[in-house]
């Protein structure tokens, strides 16, 4: 139960400039602004969340505060008079910690070895308080219509004032919140976001995980509920931000969970993989991969994939080869010789700044150079009526919009942590961070729905080091985003289809470790989440992802070569990962590890030789045509001689769901199809 008075316990979050609007309608009193300060603590137990005005005249009878009675029914009342002639040995200290770093500064009255202000005795009707635990929903406001403020519903059904946050950060209040309970947006109203939500998965992952016998070893101490709190707090943080969540916490999450739920005896109180395998699913809602039961399905045949080729790279693109592919007007001549080229060898530097354009889709490749003076000359106008658009922008006007400050926010923290070991971008005040910020807020203005997440100023960070220009890097970036833009989205599909069709790939390729993947937890290939949000960009060095990303833009051999990057680079880890029988921990560790330890060239030079040996497959599964792009084509056979230039391409077989089995060296596709 919540007493009614001033609450002392740690200090989770506090904020002054938060007003209640009040309307005396039944008096002559004007509409008036009640200033106050709301915190959240932490004492025992229990999470209080407490809104009381500045004025030191402070009337404790009339706050409100939440009993239970002998039902568990809440109920509101107003406290005791003699509740609020409390001794000062009631008059405790508050801990002034803080468990989020912010860019906001808050304004905080002075305290004296960290003890809370007194408040003495007076009135106040607004004041209440209340426990996390009778909280039913929190109502936020419409974006972009004054100051943001949130309506908290309790689960009597009593609506408490509007908190209105004059300073802003209502955002702050949330991510507090959500280290002890599960916030999620109402299927009604995107506004509302209800408490302990029953309809999502990942509430009911979570709720499993609290079941009995977990719940139990709650009960008796022997499992943090705490960390567990901490890692659903995490997981949607994954979600929301899936690049620092994901590169940053990933470890701490999985350690977290599996400590918890070992307890103190790890041979009783470990929960089964399959649970943890749901769990992890669920944390990315809506991704189930490595489904292969299926009923009505039978095996009919099975396919060798064959012999894998051996292939070698050649010398990058050279200046001297690129021009005399341009006739006398400017044009690209010969483009599909040239991808191929660029595909075998990539592109000298000096190249880089023209041809990544047309890589990029900025330049179209049939375009004269009149055509791409013109075309520069608009975007160029484009590109600064956007910048425009964001610099003219008060300060009083960007209070007014969270947003924009969420946006700018994020962008500073990023700029100033992105490649500045790379001399472009190293030591304070370099230009290349200006123009990385400059980019990435006029990027906002460009696509606002998608704004900036964490993550796109490491795609941007290459870019502008090869273009050199700020014009042409943003809209080079606008074009790869394109391309990434599902990465991004908030609901990740663009993440949750390429680990599925990663799984069908890696399946039909090598079903054995698959299966010991599956058997360690990592079935569904997380390790791989950085990889694909950032194609890559953090495992190789900044040289050689020049190279990768440059050799993907081709789109050559095939549709989703990255995912057979993926495939190669697997494939290579794959005999320490079983030969030392890594569990989910340590695979998680051994890939994170690879990072700058890959050959670029050796990983591209088997992607390459994966794909030729799917290509002069017989017959593929319907599933792995479509995720490579193979069309109607030319039929290739197993016996056809394919030259390391040429262009391979079959035609699909109708399949449907598929399983490979390895018998010696070679991989077999067993194949099943459906009964009418």
């Amino acid at each position: 139960m919540a007493a009614a008075g001033v609450v002392s316990g740690k200090i989770i979050y506090e904020q002054e400039g938060v007003y209640i609007h009040s309307s005396c309608g039944k008096t002559n009193d004007q509409d008036s602004l009640i200033s106050g300060i709301l915190r959240v603590l932490e004492k025992d137990a229990e999470v209080i969340v407490d809104w009381r005005p500045l004025d030191d005249a402070l009337d404790s009878s009339s706050i409100l505060y939440a009993r239970k009675d002998s039902s568990s029914v809440v109920e509101w009342t107003q406290a005791p008079k003699e509740r609020g002639h409390r001794g000062s040995e009631h008059l405790n200290s508050y801990e002034a910690e803080w468990d989020m770093v912010n860019t906001v500064s808050f304004k905080r009255k002075p305290h004296t070895n960290g003890d809370a202000p007194s408040h003495r005795n007076g009135k106040s009707k607004w004041s209440f308080l209340f426990s996390l635990t009778d909280l039913k929903s929190i109502k936020q406001n419409k974006e972009g219509m004054g100051w943001s403020y949130l309506v908290f519903c309790l689960k009597d059904d009593v609506v408490l004032p509007a908190l209105h946050f004059h300073q802003g950060d209502s955002k702050l209040l949330i991510e507090s919140l959500e280290k002890y309970v599960v916030l999620c947006e109402s299927p009604q109203d995107k506004r509302t976001l209800l408490v302990n939500c029953q309809n999502k998965s990942l509430s009911q992952s979570f709720e499993n995980l609290l079941d009995e016998p977990a719940y139990g070893l709650i009960q008796a101490g022997l499992l943090d509920r705490r960390k567990l709190l901490w890692a659903i707090h995490h997981w949607k943080k994954i979600k929301k931000d899936p690049y620092t969540a994901t590169m940053i916490g990933f470890s701490k999450v999985t350690n977290y969970i599996f400590d918890s739920l070992r307890g103190s005896d790890p041979s009783t109180h470990q929960r089964p993989p399959s649970e943890m395998a749901d769990f992890l699913s669920d944390a990315i809602s809506g991704l189930k991969i490595n489904q292969q039961e299926e009923p009505g399905f039978e095996v009919i045949t099975r396919i060798d994939l064959g012999e894998r080729p051996v292939v070698q790279r050649k010398e990058p693109v050279s200046l001297e080869e690129w021009t005399k592919n341009i006739d006398s007007e400017g044009r690209i001549l010969n483009v599909d010789s040239m991808k191929q080229m660029i595909f075998r060898g990539g592109l000298s530097h000096a190249l880089r700044k023209q041809a990544w354009k047309f890589l990029l889709g900025y330049f179209p490749w049939d375009s004269t150079k009149e055509e791409r003076t013109q075309l520069q000359k608009q975007k160029t106008d484009e590109y600064f009526r956007m910048k425009l658009q964001w610099k003219s922008v008060s300060q009083e006007q960007e209070k007014r919009n969270s947003r924009l400050r969420d946006y700018r926010s994020l962008i500073e923290k990023d700029v100033n942590r992105t490649d500045r070991t790379n001399k472009f971008y190293e030591g304070q005040d370099n230009p290349g961070l200006i123009l990385l910020h400059d980019i990435l807020m006029t990027y906002c203005m460009y696509d606002f729905d998608l704004g900036y997440v964490q993550g796109m100023s490491d795609l941007l960070s290459p870019l502008l080091y090869v273009m050199e220009n700020e014009v042409d890097a943003f809209w080079c970036f606008a074009s790869y985003m394109d391309q990434m833009h599902q990465n991004f989205e908030e609901q990740m599909q663009g993440m949750k289809t390429q680990l599925i069709q990663l799984s069908t790939l890696l399946r039909l390729l090598d079903s054995g470790f698959c299966s010991y993947l599956e058997s360690q937890d990592s079935g569904y290939l997380y390790f791989c989440f950085r990889w694909l949000l950032i194609r890559f960009k953090r495992e190789f060095s900044f040289l050689d992802i020049l190279r990768l990303w440059e050799v993907m833009w081709t789109e050559l051999p095939c549709k989703n070569f990255h995912l057979l990057l993926c495939c190669a680079i697997l494939e290579s880890e794959k005999q320490q990962i079983m030969e030392k029988h890594y569990g989910f921990n340590e695979i998680l560790k051994h890939i994170n590890e690879l990072s700058m330890k890959i050959d670029v060239e050796d990983i591209l030079c088997k992607a390459e030789a994966i794909s030729l040996q799917m290509v002069k497959c017989k017959e593929l599964p319907q599933a792995v045509c479509e995720i490579l792009g193979l069309q109607d084509s030319e039929v290739t056979t197993p016996d056809s001689d394919i030259g390391e230039d040429e262009n391979v391409v079959m035609t699909p077989r109708p399949t449907s769901a598929f399983q490979t089995i390895l018998v010696g060296q070679k991989s077999y596709c067993v194949f099943r199809f459906a009964f009418p």
